[in-house]
């Protein structure tokens, strides 16, 4: 039997999660059956079976994907909010642009269509709870590391809690993401709009001159840095 190669599998196995995506889409993780799969696909059964033994490996398999661009994303952002020429504010001001900008893109809007489906199935199957949660907790936790770095510096206020700012901006998304799946009209660029216009609390709007008062927090906050290292030394 001649050897399946490695693109061969990969591209196997894409052509099973994007059919899955779209049943589950538009038929809902439950109605959504392995068959249905199978049909969509375009494929055998047992070709089906061989990558994927049910329903939940295919969605954890989707998840994982999902999670790992929007984890080289996040670190992307932690990138240009470091050093002392990084504006930590902003940076996760570009969050809204990266993550509901992509909303205007079909394939984008049919896979966040699936995670809606599975935020109910979340409540009773604790296996896709654990999907949903690292889909979250993750970023929360990475974005309030960036929220207590940009207080560190005098960006943003110190009096407020960094992960009740990041269960804020994870909700501003999420909510938007649930409003969208029940209407398709919703206008992605008339919602950008208003969050850098109510992005102020993160740095994200304001005038020039408040822009060059963070930034000289900032440098005087990396000075001080530095100094301490150097005394530390």
């Amino acid at each position: 039997m001649p050897k399946v190669s490695r693109e061969h599998q990969d591209a196997r196995r894409r052509q099973i999660l994007d059919a899955a995506v779209d049943c589950f889409a538009r038929e809902g993780f439950h109605r959504a059956t392995m068959q249905d799969i199978v049909r969509r696909a375009g494929l055998s059964p047992g070709a089906i079976y061989g990558y994927f033994a049910s329903k939940e490996e295919i969605v954890e398999a989707i998840a994982d994907e999902r999670h790992a661009r929007e984890r080289a994303l996040l670190a992307r952002i932690d990138a240009e909010a470091d050093g002392s020429s990084g504006d930590v504010a902003r940076a996760l001001a570009r969050l809204a642009d990266d993550f509901v900008g992509a909303l205007r893109d079909p394939g984008e809007r049919a896979h966040r269509r699936v995670g809606v489906q599975l935020w109910a199935e979340a409540l009773r199957n604790p296996r896709i709870l654990r999907i949903v949660r690292r889909g979250v907790d993750e970023p929360r936790r990475r974005i309030a590391a960036l929220v207590r770095r940009a207080q560190r510096r005098g960006e943003l206020s110190g009096a407020i809690d960094p992960d009740a700012q990041a269960r804020m901006v994870i909700a501003a998304f999420l909510g938007f993401v649930l409003q969208q799946a029940w209407d398709p009209g919703a206008d992605v660029a008339a919602y950008l709009q208003a969050l850098r216009h109510v992005g102020g609390a993160l740095g994200g709007a304001g005038s020039e001159r408040d822009r060059r008062v963070r930034k000289a927090r900032a440098r005087v906050a990396d000075r001080d840095h530095r100094r301490r290292k150097e005394r530390r030394s």
